[in-house]
């Protein structure tokens, strides 16, 4: 059974940084990716960005690009978000997701597995 396991987040001054993990098990797949999402009150979820677990193809929304990372690191079967240059609209809950197939990477509707979520708040 796949599991993601959220940690990170809380509330940071604008301009600051966080950095968001999400520990992957049960994953048996051979080349899945990781993505990560976020949904403000009143609004619609967000795809914010993904990276393949080869990190072969990656994915960084406008919203965020040059600020936010997806990284990984294999021996601990983790996926990080590290956010940097963070804005109040940035404030959201954050959610990270497994899609089985890199492949389809941009493909919202394949990320079947889903964290808890954890919530950022970015202010002053």
């Amino acid at each position: 059974q796949v599991q993601l396991v959220q940690s990170g987040g809380g509330f940071v001054q604008p301009g600051g940084s966080l950095r968001l993990s999400c520990a992957v098990s049960g994953a048996t797949f051979n080349n899945y990716a990781v993505g990560w999402f976020r949904q403000a009150p009143g609004k619609e979820r967000e795809f914010v960005a993904a990276r393949s677990w080869s990190g072969d193809s990656s994915y960084h929304a406008n919203s965020i690009k040059g600020r936010f990372t997806v990284s990984r690191d294999s021996a601990k079967s983790a996926v990080y978000l590290q956010m940097n240059g963070l804005k109040p609209e940035d404030s959201a809950v954050y959610y990270c997701a497994a899609n089985p197939d890199s492949t389809w990477l941009l493909d919202i509707t394949r990320y079947a597995y889903w964290g808890q979520g954890t919530q950022v708040t970015v202010s002053s």
